[in-house]
């Protein structure tokens, strides 16, 4: 078997597998009940001065049959006394001393706030600390969270105080909520962060009802903006893991957070650059044995690929990613209907016909019967009938022959721009 284990910025762990700072981290009662179904990790819920939690705090969107495809909280951090958590984690660090327990930690924007809880929590044996400039909701109001997180001098003077004070590694966890993640990746780096994480919840209003017309949810028929997580949010945060793993001046290793419900979607973000991950609201929806699964499931297939350990995972993938500018404009696949496959349901035909390039003909053999066929001399190889083609396999996108050399738009600007030709000439 493959070795499963981690180190994350000397973070070290059985397994990639951690739990994010979030309800399921909220006591050392269900933390110790994790480390004992599998996790390797646990990010505790987030310490600071606790605060009052308002009624109800969750809702979720439901899709095509599938429950809480995404999900939404409008809850804070901790709100139990720092000296009962502080407690609970020494008391599980010593029941469970090879399993990671990193403090996510949240405070105001001072110095001396920052020296004090790092110290206090420091003392209780902690792996290390995540400092939270994510929570989009509440905390933000006042001054904290996202309110920090979106601008960098403070995520890097605030990251800078918490070094100051801490022996363990320092994470710090980034919002989605900015334009480019990558200016406060580098901001917590330049202030001595050890690793990032990444993403925080996203802003989110989840639902209207449409009877008495309260949002979802409500407290006392007000509602308010929350953080959007689940399966919906994998390719925004994959995408924001991937950009910092590729910026050469984000050079600390990467945690990822976003939509993580089984193993596949955990090598995906590894492939990406991420030494780990962080899970939530997969282990809200189904219970803390999925990680039974997610451990199996990530074994076999390193054994499946002739790898020693998650390590060899990391980044493999990153020097795929890059620019559109990047991507070869000579490229071509076309998409081929497997004639005994396809059950004629035209979905393929009628979004072709009305959203793509109407290149899918229906046709009729000799016998009357009909079929549908692609005239691949049109088709611009979008995919978009293959995603909505209810067979799997009835539809392969084809990769043709190079006609022309591979060129790049940016190779293509460049060769316009020193030899003053039109764009055919260029092409030709």
């Amino acid at each position: 078997m493959a070795d499963l284990s981690i180190n994350l910025a000397g973070i070290k762990s059985p397994n990639p597998f951690w739990l994010a700072s979030a309800p399921p981290t909220n006591s050392g009662y269900q933390v110790q009940r994790a480390f004992e179904a599998g996790w390797g990790g646990a990010v505790w819920k987030t310490l600071g001065d606790p605060i009052l939690n308002v009624s109800s705090r969750f809702a979720a969107v439901s899709f095509n049959g599938q429950k809480v495809a995404g999900f939404n909280n409008i809850e804070l951090i901790t709100d139990r006394p720092l000296e009962v958590n502080l407690k609970e984690i020494y008391e599980t660090k010593k029941r469970f001393p090879n399993h990671a327990i990193i403090a996510s930690l949240m405070v105001e924007p001072k110095r001396e706030k920052w020296h004090e809880i790092v110290k206090r929590v420091e003392d209780v044996g902690v792996d290390g600390f995540e400092l939270n400039f994510g929570c989009p909701h509440g905390m933000a109001e006042r001054g904290m969270g996202s309110a920090s997180g979106q601008v960098p001098e403070l995520v890097e003077k605030q990251t800078y105080w918490a070094k100051e004070a801490a022996k363990s590694p320092v994470i710090v966890k980034l919002t989605p909520n900015i334009t480019d993640i990558t200016v406060t990746a580098e901001a917590a780096v330049r202030g001595g962060a050890d690793a990032i994480s990444m993403i925080n919840t996203i802003n989110s209003l989840m639902g209207v009802d449409l009877d008495s017309w309260n949002t979802i949810p409500h407290v006392a028929g007000k509602g308010a903006h929350g953080g959007y997580c689940g399966p919906a949010v994998k390719p925004i945060a994959l995408n924001m893991v991937a950009e910092c793993a590729r910026n050469p001046r984000i050079n600390v290793p990467i945690s990822g957070i976003g939509g993580i419900s089984n193993w596949q979607d955990t090598v995906e973000f590894l492939l990406m650059g991420a030494t780990g991950v962080q899970v939530c609201t997969a282990a809200m929806h189904h219970g803390f044995r999925i990680v039974e699964d997610m451990i199996e499931g990530l074994s076999n297939y390193l054994d499946s690929k002739g790898l020693s350990s998650v390590a060899d995972l990391t980044g493999k993938a990153v020097p795929k990613f890059s620019d559109w500018g990047n991507l070869d404009l000579n490229y071509k696949v076309v998409a081929r209907i497997n004639t005994d496959t396809c059950i004629n349901c035209n979905k393929c035909h009628i979004a072709c016909e009305d959203t793509s390039h109407q290149c899918i003909d229906m046709l009729k053999d000799t016998n009357g019967n009909g079929y549908l066929k692609v005239r691949e001399e049109d088709c611009v190889g979008c995919n978009l009938c293959s995603i909505v083609c209810p067979v799997d396999g009835a539809i392969e996108m084809v990769e043709l022959p190079h006609e022309l050399p591979p060129m790049t738009w940016n190779e293509r600007q460049v060769a316009l721009q020193s030899q003053g030709c039109s764009i055919d000439l260029v092409n030709k």
